[in-house]
């Protein structure tokens, strides 16, 4: 798949996914959002981007602290959700941009913080969009990845659901192999900790939009997964409802340098 397609596909998810994605879920609770402004160590001085923003969830968390935050997304419904969560929120110290993460609009060293939440899975070559990232903090400014980050022997099959569930999904990376990438990418002072989201199946495919017939495929794993665990989403049920953990880890580093006011 070339590029220019898979990001036409994940154009045409996203724009489905905006409103569902934008409500309150396990990815936008209080405890996900004070263990990201923890781990950041976001100040009033900040000047922050979020990469992929999607409808604004954590820029908006971190404009709470933040003196000044940019959101960029390749979708143009989400920036739609994002200003709207904006404007709910009375949030006044934000600006969103409509772009590509490959080639990121802005000067090097233009921001303190640099983050992307649960989105490395949706990109074919996520070592470069780190480098972008990079790119564009400042010297001994923090850059941020969080993703699902599924166990090495299980990740194919992980996958293969993930892209039934949004064929957008590119691959998600193991911990070690994700790791990898961050410690070659040349930050430092890199510290991780993992999260597990907890979800009810039948509340999350509410919100997605898979290709015609893969819902009872996707329903079906899940079922057979109560026993097998292939995928190691600890599936369960609960109040006879199935239920399921994404595996994430937060990676946070610093870029080597000391900060030079202009």
């Amino acid at each position: 798949m070339t590029p220019q397609v898979h990001n036409q596909s994940i154009v045409d998810q996203f724009t489905k996914q905006a409103v569902p994605f934008s409500k309150k879920t396990a990815m936008s609770s209080d405890a996900i959002f004070k263990l990201m402004l923890e781990m950041c160590q976001v100040t009033p001085q900040d000047r922050a981007l979020d990469v992929a923003c999607g409808p604004g969830l954590t820029a908006c968390a971190v404009a709470s602290v933040a003196a000044h935050v940019t959101g960029i997304d390749l979708t143009p419904a989400m920036i739609e959700r994002a200003k709207a969560r904006q404007a709910d929120l009375g949030l006044t110290n934000l600006d969103w941009q409509l772009g590509d993460v490959y080639s990121l609009p802005f000067a090097d060293g233009s921001f303190s913080l640099v983050l992307t939440r649960f989105s490395f899975h949706h990109f074919l070559n996520p070592a470069a969009v780190l480098s972008e990232m990079i790119r564009v903090c400042q010297p001994g400014g923090r850059v941020m990845v969080w993703d699902s980050v599924p166990q090495a022997d299980k990740a194919d099959a992980y996958n293969e659901l993930e892209k039934l569930k949004d064929p957008s999904h590119a691959r998600a990376l193991p911990a070690e192999e994700l790791l990898a990438i961050v410690q070659e990418s040349g930050l430092t002072n890199i510290q991780t900790a993992p999260y597990n989201l907890e979800f009810a199946l039948e509340t999350q495919l509410a919100g997605m939009f898979p290709n015609p017939g893969d819902e009872e495929k996707i329903r079906q794993i899940y079922v057979d997964n109560l026993t097998t665990d292939t995928v190691g989403m600890g599936v369960h049920k609960c109040d006879e409802k199935i239920h399921f953990h994404y595996p994430t880890m937060i990676f946070v580093g610093t870029k080597p340098g000391q900060y030079q006011v202009q």
